[in-house]
């Protein structure tokens, strides 16, 4: 089974991620991981870090001569801002007082010598809960790995698991349709290549052109107001296999799987798929999608209202997903918190923060949407290579074809 592990903080040395399960002979493109990497680090509204940082992959394992062994692949992403942080992130203890080369043994003891310690947890992050939970009394423990620069891994995982899709002719793109209050729903039967190509020169990711510059306005006057946005992204495919994920089980079902996959994303509090939430408001009538019968075409809908999933299976039409982000939790207008040290009132400590980091969330749920589906066809047509998995794949498409 497909998987992967990423490992790394913010102010680290930098990122690993290691796919293992990968099948060989799949032509690795690089440009193509770096290109996904720079999309997440752009869109109006980011903030200072992402002009330290210009991502670049480094595939340390696993791939040779451009195509994967089926091996583990092991990528890395260096920190340009390690080394700013060398002194508060080494991994060494520093030396204590007493005699040459004695090191304290005491885990407080040790934090105490180290510079920017981190006592004042920010609502809405996992700064407290997680302190309490590792007993730890500095929360730079907990907010080096919490951070959201632990996507870069995954989008970089999510590149190499694209160059998979791409031989079952399965793309992905999201788009903005929801910044605050200010809503951009695409609307009509817009095919997906035009999407993409709108969606790729917008600066903020969005289709509507009229609807963006309200965003940008919008957000420079969060901005000065020292607050913070949230909204929503849409996740579109071109059309995928019908078949993919399965009935049988609770766990096996591919709506599942993307839900939770969508939910792992920092600070994605809700997920639908297709237009479920306006889907419940209406009768049966005017939800779902009715079946046709065609000799040139096979079965076929007229409509997409289930999303591209029915009873966890991809029904063969694009999937339509929408994840709704909270506003990041990191405000330069500081809401109140308590010390965990001395127990005193005092405003949320600052990290480098975005006003919003939509567009850039919208990249994250492409790649992670891109993994769970490169498990789903690694599943149906699998096989040790990527010809074995396409001889498969032809064999099923032949079969359907006789039905």
């Amino acid at each position: 089974m497909l998987s992967f592990k990423t490992a790394g903080e913010s102010h680290g040395k930098g990122l690993v991620a290691i796919i293992d399960g990968f099948p060989a002979g799949v032509e690795v493109d690089i440009k193509h991981i770096n290109d996904k990497l720079a999309r997440r680090q752009g869109g109006y509204g980011r903030g200072g870090r992402m002009k330290i940082e210009k991502d670049q992959v480094e595939i340390f394992s696993g791939v040779r001569a451009g195509s994967s062994m089926g091996s583990p692949i092991a990528l890395l992403i260096h920190n340009k801002d390690w080394v700013n942080w060398q002194d508060v992130m080494a991994v060494e203890a520093k030396e204590s007082g007493g005699q040459a080369g004695e090191v304290n043994i005491l885990a407080d003891e040790r934090l105490e010598k180290i510079e920017k310690r981190v006592t004042r947890p920010r609502p809405g992050h996992a700064d407290l809960a997680a302190a309490l939970k590792y007993n730890t009394g500095d929360i730079r423990n907990i907010l080096e790995r919490a951070s959201a620069r632990e996507t870069a891994a995954r989008v970089a995982v999510g590149g190499v698991t694209d160059c998979l899709l791409r031989y079952f002719a399965i793309d992905i793109i999201s788009h903005v349709i929801q910044l605050g209050s200010i809503s951009a729903p695409l609307g009509g039967n817009i095919a997906f290549e035009e999407i993409k190509a709108r969606v790729s020169a917008s600066p903020l990711h969005c289709y509507d052109k009229e609807k963006e510059q309200e965003m940008m306005a919008y957000i420079d006057k969060i901005r000065k107001a020292g607050d913070t946005l949230g909204g929503i992204v849409e996740i579109r495919t071109s059309p995928l296999p019908v078949g993919l994920g399965s009935h049988t089980q609770w766990d096996r079902k591919l709506d599942g799987k993307i839900a939770q996959a969508m939910m792992s994303i920092p600070a994605v509090k809700g997920v639908e798929i297709g237009p479920a939430f306006e889907n419940s408001t209406r009768p049966g009538s005017e939800v779902h999608d009715e079946i046709f019968y065609a000799q040139d075409r096979g079965y076929y809908r007229k409509t997409n209202r289930a999303g591209g999933l029915e009873g966890g299976i991809s029904n063969g039409q694009p999937l339509i997903i929408r994840i709704a982000m909270k506003p990041i939790p990191t405000l330069y207008k500081p809401l109140q918190s308590v010390d965990i040290r001395t127990k005193e009132a005092f405003q949320a400590s600052i990290e480098r923060s975005d006003v919003t980091a939509l567009p850039a969330a919208g990249v994250v749920a492409e790649a992670m949407l891109s993994f769970v589906l490169a498990q789903a066809l690694i599943e149906k047509f699998g096989g040790d290579s990527i010809e074995e998995m396409l001889a498969n794949y032809r064999a099923y498409l032949q079969r359907l074809s006789l039905l």
